[in-house]
């Protein structure tokens, strides 16, 4: 307790509740086929979420892969707004393009989730190196799951980050199993922190679920990344509770005796543990619990309500102005002179 006041632990708390019951709500809404498209929960991985978005700063920038529900909840979207966009409607905070691999806020620093695995790390290098050259003392976090750090990009992007000295921090978010595939069967070297002894970068590995770990292992990184254009990679070990995806039960590759037990550790109940050490009572944690479930309910409905784009909006911010000339060749029909896209409904732009 000596990382976090008690009333801040409440308020993380409350954020880890929202993302579980967004997610839970999440999983009913796509079963029930208002949601298309990929669709990651991620269910059990709250600590390790909100620990590190309560460590980044206002002004920092964050990017993440697309299981990326609870980073844009934590970062202060607002939940109508990642339902809306899930549910792929013009009041969503990609304004109903992205849905749920592609959530964006830049507004709140949150430059997006990214659905190519590893797609991500090179443009958070970008980032970094865009705050070096304007002078700002800020920092990118970058999120990325244990399956990523074997691309060619995460060598590349961690290479770069060392050489020009850039303010980024690595996030690895370690939930043992890439796909359906576990660490141990795809990686040479489990502990994957490690990795980031080739390129001299500081490195830490932390028990995810541990709330008050994350928060102070991410400050820590976090602020020397600022201060010091230290970059660094920071893998947090938790588990998801649910499939790769939704469409993925989960059980061919794992058994309900292992997410039993990770479940029997759930990072809401050690949080919850902590708080009645400090004195707060179950009668206000049923209550806490409560409003987030009403919140969620509302989000759903406010989702349900909002209309879907215009499909004269569809190719709006393509291209930016004045760039016609440059793109001319690669318009709709451009060899012979067509300027009209053309859709099987009949629909043109």
């Amino acid at each position: 307790m000596t990382t976090v006041a008690k009333s801040t632990l409440r308020e993380l708390y409350e954020q880890m509740l929202l993302i579980r019951a967004f997610e839970t709500e999440t999983e009913r809404a796509y079963k029930a086929a208002l949601i298309g498209g990929y669709c990651h929960l991620s269910s059990g991985q709250e600590a390790a979420t909100v620990g590190t978005m309560h460590a980044l700063a206002a002004d920092d920038l964050l990017i993440t892969g697309y299981r990326c529900h609870g980073f844009a909840l934590a970062r202060g979207v607002p939940p109508e707004a990642v339902m809306a966009e899930l549910f792929g409607r013009s009041g969503g905070c990609s304004h109903g393009r992205g849905g749920s691999m592609h959530l964006l806020d830049v507004e709140r620093g949150y430059y997006g989730g990214w659905g190519i695995v590893a797609g991500q790390l090179p443009l958070a290098t970008g980032l970094a190196l865009g705050l070096v050259r304007q002078g700002r003392e800020q920092c990118v976090l970058c999120e990325l799951g244990d399956g990523a750090i074997n691309m060619g990009a995460w060598h590349e992007s961690l290479n770069l980050a060392a050489v020009w000295r850039l303010p980024v921090v690595f996030l690895v978010m370690n939930n043992e199993y890439g796909m359906g595939t576990s660490v141990e069967r795809a990686s040479a070297v489990t502990d994957l922190h490690r990795r980031a002894a080739a390129y001299d970068i500081p490195s830490e590995r932390v028990d995810g679920d541990d709330l008050l770990a994350v928060v102070e292992a991410a400050s820590t990184l976090l602020a020397a990344a600022r201060s010091e254009r230290t970059p660094a990679v920071l893998e947090l070990v938790t588990y998801r509770y649910r499939g790769h995806s939704v469409a993925d039960p989960g059980l061919s590759y794992r058994t309900t005796e292992e997410i039993e037990e990770h479940q029997r550790k759930d990072p809401l109940s050690r949080v919850r543990a902590l708080l009645a050490d400090e004195g707060i009572a179950d009668a206000e944690l049923a209550e806490l619990a409560r409003v987030v479930d009403e919140r969620v309910a509302a989000a759903v409905e406010w989702a349900r309500a909002d209309p879907a784009p215009q499909v004269s909006e569809l190719a709006k911010g393509m291209y930016a102005p004045g760039s016609a000339s440059q793109f001319a060749r690669m318009l709709a029909g451009a060899p012979f002179g067509e300027r009209e896209l053309v859709f099987a409904g009949g629909l043109g732009l």
